[in-house]
């Protein structure tokens, strides 16, 4: 009795972490309070573990990392059109988005997760379009 008792302790320490992650919505649409083609909300901030599911409102939308708009070791990813996407925040940073079809139309948006660890290369990038327009008040919400 007393070694599943040390193994049930050791699974619920392990698996405590998972049970305070927070999940949060952002929603692709076509029009939001910023105007058309919009991530919504645009800024997101989390905690390592944490989900963002990215909700396909409007068909035609996906989610994309933007390229050195990743904390170092995150694996780059790429959802379908028009799907919901589930990413599960692995590294403290900054994570770009932006949807593919839309980002020179200014769809971005930005997470902050933990520490901005890649402050400088996220703001080092170029963006195509109304996207840098977009980024421009994003970066201004990132807390230290």
């Amino acid at each position: 009795m007393f070694p599943k008792l040390i193994a049930a302790s050791l699974a619920a320490l392990l698996l405590a972490p998972a049970a305070y992650a927070e999940n949060f919505e952002v929603m692709m649409l076509n029009k939001g309070a910023e105007g058309a083609m919009v991530f919504e909300p645009a800024f997101v901030k989390a905690a390592v573990g944490d989900t963002i599911t990215f909700i396909s409102t409007d068909k035609g939308h996906n989610a994309e990392n933007i390229k050195d708009m990743l904390p170092e070791g995150v694996e780059p990813f790429k959802s379908k059109l028009g799907d919901d996407f589930v990413l599960t925040l692995t590294a403290e940073g900054l994570y770009g988005i932006k949807c593919t079809p839309h980002y020179t139309m200014g769809m971005v948006a930005l997470i902050q997760v933990g520490a901005p660890v890649n402050l400088d290369a996220a703001t080092a990038v170029v963006h195509k379009g109304k996207a840098n327009a977009r980024f421009e008040p994003l970066f201004t919400q990132i807390a230290e």
